[in-house]
């Protein structure tokens, strides 16, 4: 997205003035009509012409911008844009200007919202539709066509709640930062090439997914695997770690450092095993652990020891934690791990390694 021509020089928190192409409405409003103007706050109002004059944004920036929101312009002439909208082009595109932003930074910060947002809205309304087929004993169609119904009811407080969760994540990152890189750490000393961050990074899988799931019907599927990430989630995150992605039978996950790194693989493989009620939705599972370099993207995270670790966990046991011997050595002196060493074994794109099991040293029950 340029950000050059007629890019305004100050964001501004007012709403910019109206142009509208018209506005005449429709008196007989379809459902999908009143469900906008619920959601967005006003009627459409501009084609993309009107858009761009009254946010100062050329054609091409308005495009960039409803792309990287995967929201794509496919009528210029069609009046579907709103005043929020407006507002919401003419907010970072000033932004983009102070800040000089490029274009791959710009349209990675906005592609970032959309994704995100696109992902998110898909998972609460499958959520609610989930909800009131089974509370309300309606079927499929009738669940959505009741969710619709209800939602501009319940759209302002999960907006509420997206902003409260935004603003807490960040601040929990922008902490963790200020923390790590005070300069305390030196194992953060670059040398050219080298990948940015030092992390524990490992993944967790459910063993036999593909048999245990062959005949469940769909809404037992859905329970299993929202039960396994969540289950799995809050493992995570009680140990310290975070996790980074689900992928369908996995979860990826990463800590800041090796012993708390540890101490969710080992927490993950002991859910697994478990019969108390606060773990019993986290399947039989095989989990890794590699301690290196990655590099931190699109939400995601990446690097080498990304892909060890997920070809540890594909020659992990059931209820197994592997790491790899560099890992191992970190967590020698540590009295509350008991290391095993295994066969080596050669593993695709990495090559020979031999695997280290790791245990807790003493019932977990006495940590």
């Amino acid at each position: 997205m340029n950000t050059t021509p007629n890019t305004p020089t100050t964001a501004s928190h007012q709403h910019p003035p109206m142009v509208p192409v018209s506005q005449e409405l429709d008196p007989q409003r379809t459902d999908a009509h009143r469900i906008d103007d619920a959601f967005l706050r006003g009627p459409a109002i501009y084609n993309e012409e009107a858009l761009c004059e009254v946010t100062g944004a050329t054609s091409a920036q308005v495009n960039s911008y409803w792309q990287a929101l995967g929201l794509p312009v496919t009528d210029r002439s069609a009046v579907i844009f709103t005043n929020d909208d407006a507002h919401a082009l003419k907010s970072i595109l000033a932004l983009a200007e102070a800040e000089q932003f490029d274009h791959r930074t710009l349209t990675s910060l906005i592609r970032s919202v959309g994704h995100t947002a696109d992902r998110l809205a898909l998972w609460q309304a499958e959520a609610l539709v989930e909800h009131l087929a089974h509370n309300f004993d309606l079927d499929d169609v009738q669940a959505r066509r009741e969710m619709l119904r209800k939602l501009p009811d319940i759209i302002p407080v999960l907006e509420e709640q997206v902003l409260h969760a935004w603003r807490r994540q960040f601040a929990a990152l922008a902490g963790r930062w200020s923390v790590e890189f005070s300069g305390e750490r030196p194992e953060h000393t670059r040398g050219g090439g080298v990948l940015p961050l030092p992390r524990a990074v490992g993944f967790a899988d459910i063993v036999s997914f593909t048999s245990q799931t062959a005949t469940m019907r769909s809404s037992e599927l859905s329970n299993f695997v929202s039960n396994f990430e969540a289950s799995a989630r809050d493992v995570i995150t009680r140990a310290g770690g975070r996790v980074v992605k689900t992928i369908g039978d996995a979860v990826l996950y990463i800590a800041d450092d090796v012993y708390t790194g540890a101490h969710v693989a080992l927490g993950l493989a002991q859910a697994g095993q478990s019969t108390d009620d606060a773990d019993a939705d986290v399947p039989p599972v095989r989990v890794s652990l590699v301690w290196g370099r990655v590099l931190s993207r699109f939400g995601d995270v990446f690097g080498p020891s990304v892909n060890l670790a997920a070809r540890l966990t594909d020659v992990a046991d059931p209820g197994e934690v592997l790491v790899d011997p560099h890992t191992a050595a970190l967590l020698a002196g540590d009295h509350r791990f008991a290391l095993t060493g295994k066969e080596e074994r050669d593993m695709q794109g990495v090559g020979a390694v031999a695997p280290v099991r790791v245990q807790w040293a003493y019932s977990p029950q006495g940590r």
